[in-house]
Parts: C-alpha cells; sequence; structure tokens
C-alpha cells in the first residue's frame, strides 16, 4: 500500500471517500463501538500572540502561501499555508483503502537585532476516511516533518555557522498532532563582537528545508522533499544596516515608497515616475533609454567614493541641461541614486537628472535611508521604487 496525492486518483474512485471526519470525531470502522481519540487541545496552532495571529490571517489572502517558498511579507516575515489531501491505495492502484486531509502551516519571523530565526510550524485540520471493511486504522497513521539547514559563509570565514535547534524533525501519530498541532525551531549564528570596522560582517547565508512524510504501518511512506524551504541571511554589518547585527529573508521584497500627493517629496516622487514612465523625455535624453527600479531592482553601494563620483557625474549633467544654479534653491537630483550601483556613473547613461527643490532632495534621501535600514539592505541588496498617486 502507499499514499499518493488524491489529485491523482480518478474522482469516480474517490466517490465512497469523500467525507471528511474531522480526528477527534474519528472512529475506525471494525463494526464495534471504540472510544474516539482524546479532543483537540487547541484547534489553531496559535494560541496567543497577536503577531503571529497577524501573520496568519495574511496569509490566507496570498495564493503563493501554498507554494514551497510560501509568501513573503518583508525581509522580516513569512509564512506558508499548505493543504494537503492523500489517498491511501493497494500498491497495484486497484483499490482506495482511506483519505487523509491536513494543513502545513510555517510561519517563519526573522530578527532585527539578532542573529536569529524562529520558524512556527504546524499541522492542523486533521480529517480521515477510511473505506468500510478495509480494516484500516487512521489512528495508526503518522505525519512527520523533517527540517534540515545549510550553511555559508560568502566572505569564506570558517567561524560563521548556523546553530540549529536541538530538535529538527518530529513525526508522530495524527493523534500527537491533533493534541499539539504546533513546535517551533529557532537558528542562531553566534557573532565574534563588531567586526565590521575590519570588513567582516560575519556574513553567514542558509536554506532551511522542510521534507514532510505521511506513513502507517506496512506502507510505502509519502514524501514531499521541498515541502517548505526559506533562504537567510545573518549579518553583523554594523551601523550601514541599522541595527548593528541582524538576520532577514532575502528573498523578501525591499521597496521604497513615494507619493505624488506627499509635499514633502512630490517633486521626487514626479522626477523618478518620469524617468520610470517616459524616460525618453528625462536628461540625458536619447532613444530607447529605460531606467531601472520599478520592475528592475535597483542594487544597494556602500563605497563612498563610488557614491562621490555619481553624484559629481550627475551635477555635471545638470549644469550642463540648466547651466550655473549654485545661490538658488534647488539641488540636482539624480534617480537611480548615487547610493546604488546603476547611479549615473556606472557608464550606461540609464540615468535621470533635474533639478528640484533642494528639501524636497534631503527629505527623499532620508527617506531612502531609512528603507536602507529598516530592512537590513547591504551592499549589492536588490530593492525597488514605486510611485503612488
Amino acid at each position: 500500500m502507499t499514499f499518493v496525492p488524491a489529485a491523482t486518483v480518478p474522482s469516480e474512485a474517490l466517490h465512497d471517500l469523500n467525507h471528511p471526519v474531522p480526528l477527534d470525531e474519528y472512529r475506525p470502522d471494525t463494526g464495534a463501538a471504540t472510544p474516539t481519540l482524546a479532543p483537540r487541545a487547541i484547534r489553531s496552532a496559535v494560541a496567543a500572540g497577536n503577531e503571529e495571529t497577524d501573520l496568519r490571517e495574511q496569509c490566507t489572502k496570498h495564493k503563493e502561501a501554498a507554494a514551497s517558498k510560501g509568501w513573503l511579507k518583508s525581509r522580516f516575515e513569512t509564512c506558508q499555508h499548505r493543504p494537503f489531501d492523500l489517498v491511501m491505495r493497494d500498491m497495484r492502484g486497484t483499490q482506495e483503502i482511506g483519505r487523509l486531509w491536513f494543513d502545513v502551516w510555517v510561519l517563519g519571523f526573522a530578527t532585527d537585532g539578532a542573529r536569529r530565526v524562529d520558524f512556527v510550524s504546524s499541522i492542523e485540520n486533521i480529517r480521515v476516511q477510511t473505506a468500510p471493511g478495509s480494516g484500516a486504522d487512521a489512528r495508526n497513521w503518522t505525519v512527520g516533518q523533517y527540517f534540515s539547514h545549510t550553511s555559508g559563509s560568502p566572505s569564506g570565514d570558517p567561524s560563521s555557522t548556523v546553530t540549529p535547534p536541538k530538535k529538527e524533525s518530529r513525526d508522530e501519530l495524527l493523534g500527537a498532532w491533533d493534541k499539539q498541532p504546533q513546535w517551533t525551531l529557532t537558528y542562531t549564528s553566534p557573532d565574534a563582537g563588531p567586526q565590521w570596522s575590519k570588513g567582516n560582517l560575519q556574513l553567514v547565508e542558509s536554506l532551511i528545508m522542510t521534507e514532510l512524510t505521511v506513513n502507517a504501518p506496512d506502507v510505502t511512506p509519502y514524501k514531499q522533499v521541498d515541502a517548505y524551504h526559506s533562504n537567510v541571511r545573518f549579518d553583523y554589518a554594523g551601523p550601514v544596516a541599522g541595527k548593528h547585527k541582524g538576520t532577514v529573508f532575502t528573498e523578501g521584497r525591499a521597496e521604497l515608497a513615494l507619493s505624488l500627493k506627499d509635499p514633502a517629496v512630490n517633486e521626487s516622487a514626479q522626477h523618478i515616475l518620469d524617468a520610470q514612465k517616459n524616460p525618453e523625455r528625462t536628461f540625458p535624453s536619447w532613444p530607447g533609454k529605460s531606467v531601472p527600479g520599478a520592475k528592475e531592482p535597483l542594487h544597494r553601494l556602500i563605497d563612498t567614493k563610488k557614491q562621490e563620483a555619481n553624484r559629481e557625474k550627475s551635477i555635471s549633467e545638470c549644469n550642463k541641461v540648466w547651466g550655473n544654479y549654485s545661490g538658488t534653491p534647488l539641488q540636482c537630483d539624480e534617480y537611480p541614486f548615487a547610493s546604488t550601483r546603476e547611479g549615473s556613473n556606472k557608464g550606461d547613461n540609464r540615468y535621470s537628472v533635474r533639478l528640484i527643490d533642494g528639501t524636497d532632495n534631503e527629505t527623499g534621501g532620508r527617506r531612502l535611508n531609512s528603507v536602507y535600514t529598516a530592512n537590513r539592505i547591504l551592499d549589492g541588496d536588490p530593492f525597488f521604487v514605486k510611485i503612488t498617486s
């Protein structure tokens, strides 16, 4: 016998296995009444904690939450909500013996201020049905979650490692999951104190993965190898990242959002919108010009000398187009920003400059820096720019 996804079984074969029963109401079909399994202590994996509850509620609104990568709310929060529907069949595929439904939840929380990431995982909403006369007993069925992790340092620092939780796997009877659906795993990375002034950011990259299994006596186990995965980075980058150390989900989207209706930055916002939507009308002007940042990400640049080279190139272009503007309240606004690898000195002329109010320009710069530090955007990290009305 073996477990297979219900989607691979002909619909007519499931006609008699289409009536799920909550596990705490389940009685094996033996012809004699047997005690039910103990009621679940909790129906939800999250009994307390607004942060977890809010993430779960948001997670249900995103279809991508059912994928192996889940839904990334930000660089600090991710979640997966994945339903499973499995059928137990004989090895010849001629008889359906039972059916199992359950939901997998994984909530991930990276920490800004510590080299730590927490995963709250659970198996919930368990429902079963066994075929009459099959002798199958769902009380003997098990579900297993097996977390694992990799550990690597882009800088090659052998001391940069990941410390896993003492328990990375849980394989138990359905009844045990039903009584206690939730378990928590914490991964950390040790640090050697502040080393960023020496060029050591103590970067550690880790791929955290989960394999899911379903098993029963005398049954070939069902395995979902890539049931969930998440890319995590630990760093001790110092003040350029805001809080001096922390952890992020590297695939989480970081975005600078500016509004055309915000009087503090409306000139900056209009310049960026024109560069993104009508680049051929911006300076420098050339046929086929395109400017990144909306769909094609920008990447942070930390090197101050390269930033200054970007500014000098941009100011030179402003002077070429508008002449000497010194002594006025205007400043040369550049997009992409000088603090990005896509800045004006990159050499591809995919940039725009415009004279705008100096206070507006400086406020936009502060907003950008806040996005860098709020999202732990390090050198080379991608981010996007969105203009709203």
